[in-house]
């Protein structure tokens, strides 16, 4: 099976764009894990699949495969990528693009430039719609790691985040614990683990240890799950610049119940051919 890809990147966030509308494609975890081999394969965080939708009040279907070959149910980075991608294939002409997940519908607005804005819907709070094992709802939680307790937030964008204020970013021991938070039995479905640096009321630093992928240069479902936990604190305004380690997102949310915003540039890096 030969199919046509796009490589695409979100702040280096990287993926494989797939087609599913115009070419027949079936993915299996052995095909994805072969497509984002970085030596075998074309090299990718995630495999991103266009679809048909299943509602009609969507544009799309688009589904997330990680490096590993299991699926997952929403990526920021890639919505961003998402609506270019359809852009370009000519697959449609419009600006504003609903397009279904797993996670249910995303609303994505393609502005001037490379910048996407995408409506990621209200933050889950309730701990087991994110899921984590917890007995009731709190600001923070205390989660034991490797023999120590930590102080987390856990938030769902439609994925689940544990998000982990540090005081040097650089310094975070992520390599160390991320990998240990990812697969703690109080997240029964692992988890992405983020380590967050406030810096003021309207800026934060972010670096994210992704579910089945490992630390990324950005995440934005990643990026709002710690402005929520942040802001939920009262550590911030209602609009940060987050700055992860491939660029800045800009992340709008007033308060529990709304919707949360995100705005960033999306990359296509070059197109091409493979055999499945």
């Amino acid at each position: 099976m030969r199919v046509k890809f796009s490589k695409m990147h979100g702040l280096g966030n990287d993926f494989v764009m797939l087609d599913g509308v115009s070419q027949k494609i079936k993915l299996t975890p052995e095909k994805t894990r072969r497509l984002a081999d970085r030596c075998l394969g074309v090299g990718c965080d995630q495999v991103l699949l266009v679809e048909p939708p299943r509602t009609p009040e969507a544009d799309f279907r688009y589904r997330i495969f990680n490096a590993d070959g299991s699926e997952v149910e929403n990526c920021g980075n890639g919505a961003r990528c998402f609506a270019r991608f359809v852009r370009e294939r000519r697959l449609t002409g419009k600006k504003n693009i609903q397009v279904e997940t797993a996670a249910g519908l995303l609303h994505l607005r393609v502005l001037d430039g490379d910048q996407v804005s995408v409506d990621m819907g209200a933050p889950v709070l309730e701990p087991q719609k994110v899921p984590f094992s917890a007995d009731r709802r709190a600001e923070s939680y205390p989660l034991e790691v490797d023999g120590e307790t930590f102080t987390i937030g856990a938030v769902s964008m439609g994925n689940p985040h544990a998000v982990l204020l540090v005081e040097d970013i650089a310094s975070a021991p992520v390599e160390r614990l991320g990998p240990l938070i990812e697969r703690h039995p109080r997240f029964p479905q692992k988890v992405n683990a983020g380590f967050l640096q406030v810096d003021t009321r309207t800026e934060a630093q972010l670096r994210v240890f992704e579910r089945g992928v490992g630390e990324t240069r950005a995440c934005g479902t990643g990026a709002c799950a710690a402005m929520v936990y942040a802001r939920l604190r009262n550590l911030v305004d209602d609009k940060v610049q987050i700055q992860l380690p491939g660029g800045t997102l800009t992340i709008h949310w007033s308060g529990p119940g709304q919707p949360v915003t995100m705005i960033g540039p999306a990359t296509t890096v070059f197109h091409g051919q493979i055999i499945l």
